[in-house]
This record gives C-alpha cells, structure tokens and sequence, in this order.
C-alpha cells in the first residue's frame, strides 16, 4: 500500500486491494489454510490503512467538513468494531468453526464502512479541501502506512496525538513479529 495520488485516490485504492483479498477469501473452500493467510494479509492492510486514516484524514474532515466532528467519531468508531473483529481473528486458524462466521463479519462490516467513506466522506471532502491540501494529504498517508502498526491493537489511541506517538513504536514491535513469524509472506 502506497500508491500515489491525492489522500482520496490512495484510500481508494486500499479499498480495492482488500476487496480483491477478501474476493480471494470466499473463492477458496471453507477451512483451506490459505484462507488464514489471507486474512492475516488483508488484516495488516487494514490495520495500516486504519492508523492512517485516523491520524490524518478524520482530523482533515474535522476541519474542512461542516459536521466533520459527528462524521470522524463515526468512521472511527466503525474502525474500533473491526479492530476487534481483527484482533479474535488472530488467534483463530481458518478449519476453526467461528473462523468463516468472523471473517463474514469483518467483510461485511469492512464493505459497508468503504461505501459509506466513498459515497459519502470522499466526496464531501472533495468538494471542501483544497486539491494541495488533499495531495498533502495523500502524501502524509502513504508515510504512516509504511510505519503503522500490522496487528490490531483495539486499545490503542486512535486520535492524534497519542496515535501518532504511539503507532510507530507499535508497528516497528510489529513488523519484527511479522518478519519472525513469517506472517503476511504467503498471500
């Protein structure tokens, strides 16, 4: 994850690459061990994506959106059902029998949190932030992904600026336990 493009066009493009993996997920037969390699994939992606979006575009909404505050609280507040839904996936393999009812859950809920940021949040910022402040924006994103934390961590800050002191701490613990345990190699 790291596209290029203005804040609008990179997230876009996250949503895409997690859909393709979540696509990749429901082709193969319930309890195949690809199925946890997936997941564990599609889970970094969008642990990074979250930590990014949290720490710089719902401050951007806040300011440039009237209502933006309601509107933030509520993205992050959908990010805080799917950093827990991540986090009981962890420790399950994918032959295990809440596997597929959780991993259900998390796409539907990740599904319905990418329609509502792009029919509704995308365009809403588009029409207010100026276009350098949105490529800024894209830019400040892609530099928190490469630093974001891979793993959930449900009670961690997700509001700056104890995100962003914290997450990059986190994410190099967790890039460590990643390349160790060979996580998010085999997708």
């Amino acid at each position: 994850m790291g596209h290029g493009g203005n804040v609008i066009q990179e997230l876009t493009t996250d949503h895409r690459e997690v859909e393709e993996l979540f696509g990749r997920i429901e082709a193969l037969p319930p309890g195949a061990k690809e199925r946890k390699i997936l997941a564990d994939q599609a889970t970094m992606e969008l642990v990074r994506h979250s930590v990014a979006e949290e720490s710089y575009l719902y401050p951007a909404v806040r300011e440039h959106l009237t209502g933006g505050d309601a509107l933030a609280d509520k993205e992050i507040e959908d990010h805080a059902k799917a950093e827990q839904m991540m986090k009981d996936l962890e420790s399950l393999e994918a032959d295990d029998p809440q596997f597929d009812t959780l991993m259900g859950q998390l796409m539907r809920e990740i599904r319905m949190h990418v329609d509502d940021e792009e029919q509704n949040l995308f365009p809403k910022l588009a029409a207010t932030c100026p276009p350098d402040a949105l490529m800024d924006l894209g830019d400040k994103v892609r530099r928190a992904k490469k630093t974001a934390p891979t793993r959930p961590h449900p009670s961690a800050p997700d509001e700056p600026p104890a995100n962003k002191l914290l997450a990059p701490g986190a994410g190099l613990v967790d890039r460590m336990r990643d390349m160790f345990s060979g996580r998010g190699k085999g997708a």
